[in-house]
């Protein structure tokens, strides 16, 4: 009897280990992770070198309740300044709003992080979305780096999305927005306005 089951324990060891190499014979290692479902998560990191001292970068972003900086933001109301759990509600050009909440904020380290936590997916195609904000002296000691880093899902949750909510269309928007507002940050620091 023991050898019976030992026999066919091995037997279902040796069908598995075959099926799974006709498989990848067949497919390709690469198409295994086609099998997988449903979205990745995506990552962007932009910087820009600043021509001004870290502390005069960090005042210009370092208020939770003032995205005027940033090109598409026409008003921003929010609650609780920069305490975490702090809201604010952007308003865009257009009139659509975005929704978001500090999680993380350290002034000592020039940096904070917070979350989207409403936001139309036609007006930025990501949903699940966090970002963090830190400012730091350029390499070469004379100015400031600023560095947008944020991740997140596209904004189709499923499998087959539009192609306006794919993860290129997320990438793309997230990335057109991160070097906007940094350009535009540069442009409004350096000109001392």
């Amino acid at each position: 009897m023991r050898v019976t089951i030992g026999r066919r324990t091995v037997l279902a060891a040796v069908l598995t280990a075959v099926g799974a190499a006709a498989l990848t014979a067949a497919f390709g290692p690469a198409s295994t992770s086609a099998w997988a479902h449903g979205p990745t998560r995506q990552k962007v990191r932009e910087s820009i070198e600043i021509n001004a001292a870290p502390a005069k970068v960090w005042a210009a972003i370092g208020n939770f309740q003032d995205m005027s900086w940033l090109p598409p933001v026409t008003k921003t109301e929010g609650e609780k300044g920069n305490e975490i759990g702090a809201t604010r509600k952007l308003t865009l050009t257009g009139g659509a709003t975005v929704e978001e909440e500090l999680y993380k904020f350290d002034a000592a380290a020039m940096t904070y992080s917070y979350r989207i936590t409403n936001v139309d997916v036609k007006v930025l195609p990501v949903t699940n979305y966090s970002s963090t904000l830190t400012v730091t002296p350029s390499a070469d000691g004379k100015g400031s780096t600023l560095e947008w880093a944020g991740a997140f899902y596209r904004g189709f949750p499923n499998n087959d999305p539009p192609p306006e909510l794919s993860d290129e269309a997320a990438v793309k928007a997230v990335k057109g927005l991160y070097q906007a507002g940094l350009e535009a940050l540069k442009k409004k620091v350096e000109s001392g306005s």
